[in-house]
């Protein structure tokens, strides 16, 4: 029995995988790999098999245990240049257990072999056999000679298999030898050749007969010229007297035929076009209004009918264009012979060839082959309204194939001229088709007399009793009363439908019935919503700003007190919604119906202060002072603790007298207020009430002693032209409040006004310390050593500033105006890469780079760039409109100047630059209104504005003078 066992009972071989080599690999769980150790680095194996082999007396290994391999000096280093030899192939492979093992193996077999063809070289000690000196050989009898010594070549004149190899290899080698070696003498022949030799060498050419006959048999070759170019040589010498669209006769161009001219004009023109086309589109993609010409829609329904609508002139078509599409159209045609809409294109296609006897032909073969069309039968009754007796004629036919086609007989009717002869084309269409709305209408609107329109409704309704239109129409024509009626059979007939609730309720609005509108119309949702017939809250919306639009301004209220919270919940934010909802309103010019939604949102929402809000905001912007005051009054009833509310109606109040009783009452709600205290001083003081203005701060001071009612008394008394009394307070101000950025700025301020320069460094210098995170106050010391003629220590104070306000557009944007104000463009160019890094959507910094910091022919692009990567910024808006300004592109200025007022109309400065482009270029109608506007909005930021506005000797001054003021110091 052998001692081998059977394959099953094996051991596995080293890194088998059960299941591998038929895909069954299963997943490895943490379980299978054990807990979460590394095992020994490659350093930690060589290190340990070079151990075991010096244990057992082996050669170190070169990798997991392999020994190094001999050398083989025989071996022929040419190999690795020829790509067909594949020793060294996978060299850069990764080397593995697998590979180590199989060339320990292959290194066993290799050394085996050697030592087996080493044994068979070698002749071992023998003993060699004589003849015997005594002549023993004679008698069959020989003797043994020892030799102590080893023969190891059985053939000494034999090589040995190594050199027998060499041998081979180099007879090989000169019997086949390679290319290189071919023409090695001649190439170190060539270092002979001159230069002169070099360049008489001739060019390589194909001499055969055979391809040079080919080539000139190509050269020879004709094709077909187009119908294009025919056409082309066939009207270049006509003389056409057609004025182009740019007003210069055909054929005057200022370029010539070959192309030698350009018309840079042109070229410009084209491409200020494209950057308008792309600042348009960019400030679509920000929200604001859109630009007409920036979208197309095609209507694939009527794409083929509106083929007649277009007119195509002789020249403009091409002659091979006509015959390719005639070619397809035919084609089509004799396909499918049944297909109406392609007979109609061939006629169309005749009819732009101005052939138009072939293309009636053409409609009468279709009419044979689809007498069941109404567009082919239409077709052709348009082609022949030249001829009216025989278009009367198609017209009849078509009708008798195909009766009951309406468009049919409103064609028939068209081809009337007198009104009776289309009275009696309808009603012999009634007398066939009575259920046919369309035809009803046709004979309502050719009746001149109401009477007898009135008949034909009343008949209409009775053979069409779900018509609504028809309904309505005769409730419209009816006498009050007997519309209550019509109306009353309506809703029988129609108890799904809105529309005659809604009628029935704008009749008793007209009838002054006001009583009735609000019951009707709440009537009307119960009746809906139990025919479960009930419109979205949305789409009642709409009806009711129909209504407004329609005059029924009850009505419409009605609508929306009964329909506005249908569908929502209390759980929702309905206040939210109701607010928007006013908003979308207001937008779209239905003021009365945003009226309505606030009113009904008030009803549910009576101390909401945001409501009362938009509801004066809607009368202000859109009512009177009359209805704004008494939304107000209602307003300060609900929310008596709103102090704002409290304090525009303050300033709606007639006199003195009304403004201090109205602030009186809301001292009582809301004692101590700051707010109130200072509308109160504002009060007095602009009605010249020096004393009591005062003497309210003192009690301010005292009851609500905030740092901002001591900077109204600071500012109170350098209106006052006090700049000592300012002064003094300031002083006990910061001693209150050190923190306070606008008490170091007015201090400062004061000592400018005083010429005391040194002082007021001092003051915005201990500022800057106290508060190093306002921006005004350290702009105000950069401004004041600039104008102290220390630009140095300016800039410095702006790099303090940046490093105490990082990524602030103001401050970057002085620093660079600093450097452009001591003409210093490089260093401010600079400045202005750094800003754009740091603040790159800034529309400030944007605005100074386009505006001051690039050439005149720059500033569009660098407009469309800023617009790409700022979103909604109104500075930059601005400055757009005035590079088109500059351009004289006035109604793309104005659109932009409008486009910023609309994002943001607190900025003082874009009414101002608009008031200015305006009195320059628009009327004085446009310029009142954009004032009138200005005055409304009341705007209070803005670099000039807030300059103007806060010069204490403007203090006096309207919104109206400032704005003057402003325009006059804009450049």
């Amino acid at each position: 029995m052998s001692g081998r066992q059977s394959f099953l009972n094996q051991a596995a071989p080293e890194n088998y995988v059960a299941g591998l080599g038929r895909g069954a690999t299963g997943f490895t769980t943490r379980s299978d790999l054990g807990p979460a150790r590394s095992g020994p680095s490659e350093d930690q194996i060589k290190d340990a098999l070079a151990k075991r082999a010096a244990q057992l007396g082996a050669a170190p290994p070169t990798a997991y245990g392999a020994t190094e391999k001999k050398e083989e000096n025989d071996e022929d280093d040419d190999r690795f240049q020829d790509p067909e030899n594949e020793v060294g192939l996978f060299a850069n492979g990764a080397y593995d257990r697998d590979d180590d093992e199989a060339d320990r193996i292959y290194q066993e077999v290799d050394e085996k072999m050697e030592r087996r063809r080493k044994h068979r070289r070698l002749v071992p000690y023998f003993r060699k056999t004589s003849p015997s000196p005594s002549g023993l050989e004679a008698y069959g009898l020989s003797y043994t000679l020892v030799l102590n010594e080893q023969i190891t070549d059985l053939n000494p004149f034999a090589s040995s298999r190594e050199a027998r190899e060499a041998e081979e290899r180099r007879r090989h080698e000169a019997e086949n030898p390679k290319i290189q070696q071919q023409f090695a003498d001649l190439k170190r022949s060539l270092a002979s050749v001159s230069d002169e030799d070099w360049a008489n060498l001739p060019e390589v050419g194909d001499l055969t007969g055979k391809n040079r006959r080919t080539k000139q048999n190509l050269r020879q070759r004709f094709y077909a010229v187009p119908d294009s170019v025919i056409a082309g040589a066939r009207d270049s010498g006509q003389f056409d007297t057609n004025v182009q669209d740019d007003g210069a006769p055909n054929g005057s161009g200022g370029d010539t035929a070959d192309g030698t001219l350009t018309n840079f004009a042109d070229i410009g023109a084209a491409r200020d076009k494209v950057l308008q086309v792309r600042l348009d589109q960019a400030a679509l993609g920000s929200g604001t209004d859109s630009t007409a010409g920036t979208a197309t829609n095609i209507d694939p329904k009527g794409y083929l009918t509106s083929l007649s609508k277009s007119e195509i002139s002789s020249g403009q078509a091409e002659v091979g264009d006509i015959n390719r599409v005639r070619v397809l159209l035919e084609s089509v045609i004799k396909t499918n012979p049944k297909h109406a809409p392609g007979w109609i294109a061939a006629a169309r296609l005749e009819e732009v060839a101005g052939k138009m006897g072939k293309a009636r032909q053409l409609l009468t073969q279709g009419i044979e082959m689809c007498p069941n069309s109404e567009d082919i039968f239409l077709e052709a009754i348009r082609m022949s309204r030249e001829q009216i007796h025989n278009a009367k004629v198609i017209a009849a036919d078509a009708i008798k194939r195909n009766p009951n086609s309406v468009r049919l007989w409103e064609a028939a009717m068209d081809l009337e001229s007198d009104p009776a002869s289309k009275k009696r084309v309808v009603r012999k269409a009634l007398d066939i088709m009575p259920k046919s709305v369309a035809l009803w209408k046709l004979a309502v609107n050719l009746e001149a007399s109401e009477a007898d329109a009135r008949l034909l409704l009343a008949r209409a309704t009775e053979e069409i009793p779900l018509s609504e239109d028809l309904w309505l129409a005769l409730a419209r024509l009816e006498t009050p009363e007997n519309a209550q009626k019509v109306l009353n059979k309506a809703r029988q007939a129609l108890p799904k439908n809105h529309k005659i609730w809604i009628q029935a309720t704008r009749l008793q609005e007209q009838l002054g019935i006001n009583d009735r509108v609000s019951m009707l119309m709440k009537r009307a949702v119960q009746s809906l919503a139990r025919e479960s017939a009930m419109l979205k809250r949305e789409e009642w919306i709409a009806e009711a700003e129909q209504c407004e639009e329609e005059g029924a301004v009850l009505t419409c209220g009605a609508i929306i007190r009964e329909t506005l919270g249908y569908g929502l919940d209390e759980d929702d934010d309905r206040k939210e919604i109701f607010i928007e909802d006013a908003k979308a309103s207001i937008a779209k010019g239905h003021y009365e119906t945003a009226r309505a939604i606030l009113a009904t949102s008030l009803r549910i929402f009576v101390t909401s202060k945001k409501t009362w809000s938009q509801a004066a905001d809607l009368e202000r912007n859109h009512g009177t002072q009359d209805t704004e005051r008494t939304v107000l009054q209602k307003a300060v009833e609900a929310v008596p603790q709103a102090e704002s509310l409290w304090l525009r109606l303050a300033r709606l109040s007639g006199d003195l007298n009304d403004a201090r009783r109205v602030l009186a009452l809301a001292f009582n709600q809301n004692p101590n207020s700051e707010n109130i205290y200072l509308q109160a001083i504002a009060l007095e003081s602009s009605h010249h009430e020096i004393d009591k203005a005062r003497e309210l701060l003192a009690t301010a001071r005292q009851d609500a002693g905030t740092d901002r009612v001591w900077i109204k008394s600071v500012a109170f008394e350098r209106v006052q032209q006090n700049p000592t009394a300012a002064l003094d307070l300031v002083t006990q101000a910061l001693q209150l409040y050190p923190k306070a950025a606008k008490l170091w700025m007015q201090k400062g301020q004061i000592y400018e006004s005083l010429s005391k320069l040194p002082q007021a460094r001092e003051a915005y210098t201990t500022g800057t310390r106290a508060c190093p995170s306002s921006v005004p106050l350290w702009l105000l010391a950069a401004r004041l050593e600039e104008r102290m003629g220390v630009t140095v220590k300016a800039r410095s104070v702006l790099d303090r500033a940046r490093l105490a306000c990082p990524k602030n557009p103001q401050l970057w944007t002085e620093s660079v105006r600093v450097e452009r104000r001591a003409n210093n463009l490089p260093q401010a160019k600079v400045l202005m890469a750094k800003a754009l890094q740091e603040c790159p959507a800034s529309g400030l910094l944007w605005s100074e780079s386009i505006w001051h910091l690039e050439a005149r022919t720059q500033r569009k692009p660098r407009s469309l760039e800023a617009i790409k990567k700022v979103d909604n910024d109104p500075v930059l808006f601005v400055t757009v409109a005035r590079v088109f300004w500059g351009e004289r592109r006035l109604e793309k200025a104005a659109s932009w100047f409008e486009k910023a007022i609309l994002l943001d109309a607190d900025l003082g400065d874009t009414w101002g630059w608009y008031v200015k482009f305006l009195g320059q270029h628009g009327t004085e109608e446009k310029r009142a209104d954009v004032v009138a506007k200005c005055v409304l909005s009341e705007p209070k930021h803005g670099e000039v504005w807030a300059g103007v506005s806060k010069d204490p000797g403007n203090a006096e001054m309207g919104v109206e003078g400032v704005l003057g003021v402003v325009v006059g110091l804009l450049e």
